[in-house]
């Protein structure tokens, strides 16, 4: 497998965080998101969106980050990652999709970039704008994890839903955000964030990490 990837993305970060917890053999192609890379002729072949990450499976590509964990998840069910009580997965899909359809969205790359370049707002008004939406959707996610976290967002041991939220805390940590309302998920990204996998899968760990 191939993983066309870049280390500050958290889209990538949460598919290496999962190929390293299924103890999976992979390939790491670097994608420079600042500089443009991923709007190549050569990329855009792979994927039209011009996004990372993109998985490379035989010569088959899968977009989208969820649905790279999906396929992983179905294909690799040795070290699993979700219940098997459907409940449970709704439950750890729901939190997946509240900071990857909810929160991330809005401060991605492409939107910070459109915020400051179309829109012209100064860079206090975009790091207000960061600030704003990882507190309205950590606010509620705080809430709910309180009633189900032990050292990991279900319990204490790894789930889809830690592949997802680490990132996430991970930028919000990198534009300034003070997390200190959100003891649980502090917690469970500190703890983590001690693991091989996470640890592996870091953006500081990456062959195209910028030191």
């Amino acid at each position: 497998m191939k993983l066309y990837t870049y280390f500050r993305s958290s889209a990538s970060y949460r598919v290496r965080i999962a190929l390293h917890l299924k103890g999976l053999d992979f390939e790491s192609v670097p994608i420079h998101l600042v500089k443009g890379e991923q709007g190549g002729a050569e990329y855009l072949v792979k994927n039209p969106q011009g996004l990372v990450p993109a998985l490379d499976v035989g010569g088959r590509i899968i977009t989208q980050s969820l649905a790279i964990l999906d396929y992983l998840e179905n294909t690799y069910p040795a070290t699993p990652l979700l219940s098997h009580n459907p409940l449970d997965r709704a439950n750890v899909w729901a939190v997946c999709q509240m900071i990857a359809c909810d929160t991330h969205p809005l401060n991605n790359l492409k939107v910070l970039k459109y915020l400051q370049q179309r829109l012209a707002i100064s860079d206090d008004d975009k790091q207000a704008w960061y600030a704003h939406w990882i507190h309205e959707n950590f606010a509620p996610l705080e809430k709910l994890l309180q009633k189900t976290a032990g050292n990991c967002c279900f319990g204490d041991t790894p789930t889809l839903a830690d592949c997802v939220l680490i990132p996430q805390v991970y930028n919000a940590k990198r534009f300034g955000v003070d997390l200190s309302a959100y003891p649980t998920i502090t917690a469970i990204d500190e703890y983590c964030n001690t693991l091989p996998a996470f640890i592996k899968a870091h953006p500081s760990e990456q062959v195209d990490c910028i030191k």
